[in-house]
């Protein structure tokens, strides 16, 4: 089976409402398959830039993985996560960001519900969706 493209076509749209835009639950991310409930939005997407929201439910685990193609820069609005980025354990909160540097190793675990925005750059498409999304 080819693999299907990771690139995002940009988008027209200069101005979203973010509370319009669907929820999508995730299956899967960087093709590990994601244990609890994670879902997101996706907001805008530029020729260099994707930006999402992300809802992990408390107790949900990332899978440990790296994205080969692109950066990602976090920014946590609600809740506390636990962050590891190459070995690296950080505790966020409201307000704080991260950095996933193409090509390191990194997952998130939901110590609480938690909303976070992320950017991507240039803009992949890295997850995929559950049947029911």
């Amino acid at each position: 089976m080819p693999e299907l493209s990771r690139d995002l076509e940009a988008g027209e749209t200069l101005f979203v409402d973010g509370e319009t835009m669907p929820w999508k639950s995730i299956h899967a991310i960087e093709g590990q398959l994601e244990t609890g409930n994670i879902a997101f939005r996706q907001l805008l997407v530029s020729a260099r830039l994707l930006a999402v929201e992300v809802f992990r439910e408390k107790g949900t685990i990332d899978p440990v993985h790296a994205h080969p193609d692109h950066d990602s820069i976090c920014y946590l609005v609600k809740g506390r996560a636990r962050v590891v980025i190459d070995g690296h354990e950080f505790i966020g909160r409201p307000g704080c960001a991260w950095l996933h540097p193409a090509g390191v190793e990194h997952y998130c675990e939901a110590l609480e519900d938690c909303v976070q925005i992320e950017f991507k750059a240039p803009p992949r498409k890295t997850w995929d969706l559950s049947e029911d999304s």
